[in-house]
């Protein structure tokens, strides 16, 4: 019996339904149901929403987040593989778990949740950074989800939560603040994981912010901070020449030098700079 529920301990599972990890799948399995439910607790109060997971592989998330009281959970997973075991989990906890067999990038997971709704996933590391891009770019804001909790390779959680001056800050440390606030909340070495990832990891937890944090418009925000990042090393004045044909006059008018690069810049003056141009 594991230390959260009465179903077999993850190792026997994976070892009766043959589920070594694949690295094509960017699988990397948390075999500790301990640490799972610590996962999950990171995420919140689960009793009252719809929780979304990505890749849950053998289930150990799965059941931290059941066994943490999450209303319902949705878990997407591309590999068919690891269906027989979801299935076991959905029998211990009836109603509850629904498996969709499938591409995170290619279903439209969400509409099939009702609010509140929770992201809770240990991503796989390949298709990360495109689903949280993705979550954090929804057409209208706020988004149907209240937080993501999302564990992704320590690197890419530090380029998150940047700020200027660090050498991880960029575009995605924009993006997720702009709208969200967040912070690492968990980080695990190697061999938390089977088989051990040859990098750190780290849980970030987000939290939707009811307005973004400057007014801009996203397209044009956007298109400024790819504008850049794209050549950071470049003063902003050369980097962003074909933004705008005045922009040196519009950098000064946001309180940027022109003088400056990408990653001394802060949110709140690219956020004048989109208003500036838009106007």
């Amino acid at each position: 019996m594991s230390a959260i529920d009465s179903l077999p301990p993850l190792r026997e599972v994976i070892a009766r339904h043959d589920l070594s990890a694949k690295k094509a799948l960017g699988q990397n399995f948390i075999l500790d149901l301990n640490l799972t439910a610590r996962i999950a607790r990171l995420a919140g109060d689960l009793s009252g929403a719809d929780v979304l997971e990505v890749g849950p592989g053998p289930g150990g998330l799965t059941r931290g987040l059941l066994a943490m009281g999450a209303r319902r959970v949705l878990a997407v997973e591309k590999d068919p593989r690891c269906l027989p075991a979801l299935a076991e989990i959905a029998a211990a906890y009836p109603g509850r778990l629904e498996v969709l067999q499938g591409d995170a990038l290619a279903v439209d997971a969400l509409a099939r949740l009702t609010p509140p709704i929770r992201i809770v996933a240990n991503l796989p590391y390949n298709v990360g950074t495109e689903l949280l891009v993705r979550w954090l770019t929804p057409p209208v804001w706020p988004p149907v989800w209240a937080s993501l909790t999302l564990m992704f390779q320590r690197e890419v959680a530090e380029r998150i939560v940047a700020r200027p001056g660090d050498d991880a800050y960029g575009r995605l440390a924009l993006l997720a603040q702009w709208r969200c606030d967040a912070q690492i909340v968990l980080s695990l070495p190697p061999e938390a994981f089977t088989p051990p990832p040859k990098v750190h990891s780290a849980v970030v937890h987000l939290t939707a912010l009811p307005a973004p944090r400057y007014p801009a418009d996203p397209l044009v925000l956007n298109r400024v901070v790819a504008a850049a990042f794209n050549q950071r090393r470049k003063m902003l004045r050369s980097a962003l020449r074909g933004i705008a044909p005045d922009i040196e006059g519009l950098l000064e008018a946001a309180g940027i030098k022109p003088t400056a690069r990408a990653e001394e810049i802060g949110l709140e003056q690219f956020c004048a700079l989109a208003r500036l141009l838009q106007g």
